[in-house]
């Protein structure tokens, strides 16, 4: 396997990770969304509800939010950083994280 293969594997392997998480079942678009509190209530509530995440609701939420941020890389609009970073925050607030 050459060297762009591997790429374009690990590109539709993380892809999939966010499109089809056996984790949680999240709602269309929650990535692109402009409100941080929508965002976090959201992902909680999917985390919540989940009988196939592995570890609590706020780490297996935190830990979508945190991979697609990753994912996204260089390509993700500042702003939608910036919604993305503010809804690390609510997450933290919903569970009473500091």
């Amino acid at each position: 396997m050459t060297r762009d293969q591997k790429a374009s594997a690990k590109t539709r392997w993380s892809g999939r990770v966010t499109a089809e998480s056996r984790a949680l079942d999240l709602e269309e678009g929650v990535f692109t969304w402009k409100d941080p509190k929508k965002i976090a209530r959201s992902l909680s509530q999917s985390a919540e509800v989940s009988k196939r995440r592995k570890s609590t609701p706020f780490r297996s939420a935190m830990s979508m939010l945190v991979f697609y941020i990753n994912r996204a890389g260089k390509n993700l609009d500042r702003n939608q950083l910036t919604v993305l970073e503010q809804a690390k925050n609510e997450l933290r607030k919903l569970y009473k994280k500091s």
